[in-house]
């Protein structure tokens, strides 16, 4: 069971380094850093197409992470 959940936890380690390698920059440099968090949370950006099957595919992963490794220290 133990090597099981290991080798489950090692996938998914890196399939969400991939999701988030490949997933593109919102905004470039020092102000849009300010910016673009402002711009997100006022819904004037909206994701489209690829980026927003990444970003959902990076809150699965994150979360089936987190279930995994909270399940390894238990067992």
């Amino acid at each position: 069971m133990h090597t099981l959940l290991m080798t489950l936890l090692l996938i998914v380690s890196i399939a969400l380094i991939v999701v988030v390698l490949l997933q593109s920059g919102k905004s470039a440099g020092l102000s849009g850093a300010i910016s673009g968090g402002a711009e997100q949370l006022f819904g004037k950006q909206k994701a489209r197409g690829l980026d927003l099957v990444f970003h959902r595919v990076t809150i699965i992963l994150s979360v089936l992470f987190f279930v995994l490794a909270i399940a390894v220290t238990k067992f």
